[in-house]
C-alpha cells in the first residue's frame, strides 16, 4: 500500500542544476526554497479539477498546499530582505 504525499518538506538539499554558474555561498539556500514553492504551485494545479467537480480531498490538498506556499512565499520575501540590506 503507497501513501502519496506531494508535498515535500521546507527544506531539501537537492536544488537545480548550476548549469556551470558558480552561486554565492548563502544563494542555494534561496534557490532551495524558490524552487520547493514553484513545486508546490505545480502539484497545487493538479488539484483545480478534481476540486471543482466537488472532490472533498483534492480540496483539502489544496489548501494544505495554499497554507504551504503561503510559508515559503514569507520565506523567499524575507531572504529577498535579508539579501537586499547586504
Amino acid at each position: 500500500m503507497a501513501t502519496a504525499a506531494p508535498f515535500r518538506p521546507l527544506f531539501n538539499d537537492f536544488g537545480p542544476p548550476s548549469m556551470g554558474y558558480v552561486q554565492p555561498p548563502g544563494a542555494q539556500g534561496s534557490q532551495s526554497t524558490y524552487t520547493d514553492l514553484l513545486s508546490v504551485i505545480e502539484e497545487m494545479g493538479k488539484e483545480i479539477r478534481p476540486t471543482y467537480a466537488g472532490s472533498k480531498s483534492a480540496m483539502e490538498r489544496l489548501k494544505r498546499g495554499i497554507i504551504h506556499a503561503r510559508a515559503l512565499v514569507r520565506e523567499c520575501l524575507a531572504e529577498t530582505e535579508r539579501n537586499a540590506r547586504t
